[in-house]
């Protein structure tokens, strides 16, 4: 199983945004991670799906929407229809998780469910088997620059067991001293944000984070 790197964009620079794009998908990054959130789901509003799609000619690299948002269903279509391949909704937003697997199925979009440090793992147990990705928070969601939570990686080593070929994919607090505790738990994708976005040169910082993935 392949390793790869999303930078999440929420902690760059929006005003040279797709100047920092390129720069991560030209030095290895093969995601874009794109935080969506309401401020209800969590506290802060970050953009939508009309700002995905003026992103979405700047590369040919697979968009994720990860929607930290109340009612994600509700966004299915837009961001679909901006651009995102794969849209990653959360556990503890609905009580129809298999429902709305289907239905990103019938839009050809991965489907991919995410729970928070708070949630256990038995949240995903009833949908592993139909989800391409599963997300595991290593912060409380809604801000770039938090303290990796490293009781996260349990629940990873836990979903690598149970369904040895989903993806696992670790968001908060990654960089290069906590994403190989990451991997090793079983993580095979990478959300890095503020640590690329604070780098003196984004382009070498990415590529250090792109070895370290394998």
């Amino acid at each position: 199983m392949t390793c790869d790197l999303a930078p999440s964009i929420l902690s760059f620079d929006l005003t040279d945004i797709r100047q920092s794009v390129r720069t991560l998908v030209a030095s290895g990054a093969s995601i874009v991670h794109l935080d969506v959130m309401d401020g209800q789901f969590v506290p802060p509003i970050t953009f939508g799906d009309s700002y995905t799609k003026s992103l979405r000619s700047c590369t040919d690299a697979l968009f994720e929407a990860h929607l930290m948002v109340n009612t994600p269903e509700h966004q299915f279509e837009a961001f679909a229809a901006a651009g995102c391949g794969r849209i990653i909704f959360h556990a503890e937003a609905t009580v129809h998780s298999h429902r709305l697997i289907q239905r990103l199925r019938t839009m050809n979009v991965e489907p991919g469910i995410a729970i928070n440090p708070g949630t256990p793992v038995e949240a995903v147990l009833p949908v592993l088997d139909m989800v391409d990705i599963v997300l595991v928070m290593t912060v409380n969601p809604g801000w770039g620059g938090q303290v990796f939570i490293s009781s996260a990686l349990e629940k990873v080593r836990r979903i690598r067991d149970l369904r040895p070929n989903v993806h696992i994919e670790v968001d908060g607090g990654i960089d290069p001293h906590t994403l190989p505790m990451a991997r090793e738990a079983g993580a095979n994708v990478f959300v890095v944000g503020s640590h690329l976005a604070r780098s003196a040169e984004l382009a070498q910082a990415t590529k250090e984070i792109v070895a370290l993935c394998g």
